[in-house]
């Protein structure tokens, strides 16, 4: 079974049409415990990863609901699961980000420095030729929370004021730049006029190897929605995550500019398709219900607002949906009924407790084969038929739990679960459809 995998960090190794400007382009993702990672650690165990793994999962779920400002989309760096190296400037500067689903701002570190964390590079924007401040009442500033704008009236400057509820904090100048990706051939494609902030005073419990963040989330600053507006390309993201991304063998992507599944990838399902609501520039699905084996539990779990602070019944866009947070998340009054038809469905092994209370439900194989129950996962209009690795983690050869835990917050439906599944957002249908598919094969 898988070790693991997706909230959002990439490196980037790029596959794109020939055009100056193409319509969509593919990335291949590079997870932070590949040894092709600079978080590399060839001493960590499988089972030291998914503990890892676990408490970036409670870390991000805790910052959806914990924010100062939603809007900004922020989340904590040291929670990343993918990196993605972009070159920005002219000269271009590499320059190590976070590229999460669940983020909205684009931002890097920049000099002059007042305050700046670990060792990635800091970008020089006075090195650069297409760098441009944007003036107070620009539409690029406008784009920017009102609260956390403010006008440095003395030289006509926008500034951005960004706190995170941990404490962590980005501050500086909201500017243009060009970002630039390179092709499969080695010729970077660049975007130039890319909204994005240039964050001098940056601190707080972020990762010391990443300079910064790219938001792919649905808000007007996000890559992805700039993109579609002024080159422009559609305004759709895919993403593919391996089970197998933890090791050389394994190839998880990311698409910008389409929903379809790239040419030669073999597809093991038809492609079922659920409304997509956004929310403070979240991504959330509606769950109806989860079923074990045949037995079918209706989802009437409450869900907590992180916008109000407050827990109610929501019927449409009850759980967010994000690549970056590990594990999923459910409302522990339905998961005390969900987890109890998993012990009964479970047979050939007797259930345990996780040495480190990490996971609730835990089984020990005994002399006979474990047989696992499936898991359906039934969002409207979009029964998704979960795979064992999809549903249970494998901590050793004696431990099988199930990958998913109770919340009291952030309802969340996370990587583990959309493992070897092609997922495609449709920011103009407003819909998000999954069908299984190998990442690996063949990309």
């Amino acid at each position: 079974m898988a070790t693991p995998s997706l909230l959002f960090f990439f490196f980037l190794s790029v596959a794109l049409s020939t055009s100056a400007h193409p319509k969509h382009f593919t990335i291949e993702l590079i997870h932070r415990d590949s040894p092709l990672s600079p978080l590399y650690n060839p001493q960590n165990t499988a089972t030291d990863r998914l503990n890892a793994a676990f408490l970036r999962s409670i870390s991000r779920s805790r910052r959806f609901n914990h924010q100062t400002d939603l809007q900004s989309g922020l989340t904590e760096l040291a929670d990343a699961e993918y990196f993605m190296s972009i070159t920005i400037g002219t000269p271009p500067v590499k320059v190590l980000v976070l590229a999460d689903t669940g983020s909205d701002l684009i931002w890097v570190q920049c000099k002059p420095c007042q305050g700046c964390y670990g060792n990635g590079t800091i970008f020089d924007k006075k090195k650069s030729s297409t760098y441009k401040n944007e003036p107070c009442n620009s539409h690029n500033c406008n784009a920017f929370p009102h609260s956390k704008r403010v006008c440095d009236i003395y030289h006509n400057v926008c500034n951005y004021d960004y706190k995170y509820g941990d404490g962590s904090f980005t501050i500086g100048d909201v500017a243009t730049e060009t970002i630039s990706i390179d092709t499969a051939s080695g010729s970077p494609v660049s975007f130039p006029g890319i909204s994005f902030g240039c964050g001098y005073n940056n601190d707080g419990i972020f990762e010391n190897t990443s300079s910064g963040i790219i938001g792919l989330g649905g808000g007007k600053l996000s890559l992805i929605s700039q993109l579609s507006s002024s080159i422009p390309i559609p305004k759709k993201l895919s993403y593919c995550l391996s089970h197998k991304s933890t090791n050389m063998n394994g190839k998880s992507f990311i698409n910008l500019g389409t929903s379809t599944i790239p040419s030669g990838l073999s597809k093991a399902s038809r492609m079922i398709s659920t409304p997509l609501v956004i929310k403070d520039d979240y991504y959330y699905l509606t769950l109806e219900a989860i079923s074990v084996g045949k037995t079918k539990i209706p989802y009437t779990g409450k869900f907590s607002n992180p916008k109000d602070g407050g827990i109610f019944l929501e019927t449409k866009g009850n759980i967010i949906i994000d690549s970056g947070t590990p594990l999923t998340h459910l409302d522990s009054g339905f998961f005390r009924i969900f987890g109890a038809a998993v012990e009964e469905s479970v047979t050939g092994a007797k259930r345990v407790s996780h040495p480190n209370k990490i996971f609730s439900h835990c089984f020990k194989p005994g002399n006979a084969n474990i047989r696992l129950p499936e898991i359906t996962v039934h969002f409207t209009r979009a029964d998704v038929r979960l795979s064992e690795t999809n549903a249970f983690v494998k901590e050793n050869e004696d431990m099988v739990c199930l990958g998913m835990i109770p919340t009291t917050e952030a309802v969340i439906y996370g990587a583990y679960a959309q493992m070897d599944f092609f997922v495609g957002y449709d920011l103009e249908s407003r819909t998000v459809s999954f069908q299984r598919i190998d990442c690996s094969a063949n990309l």
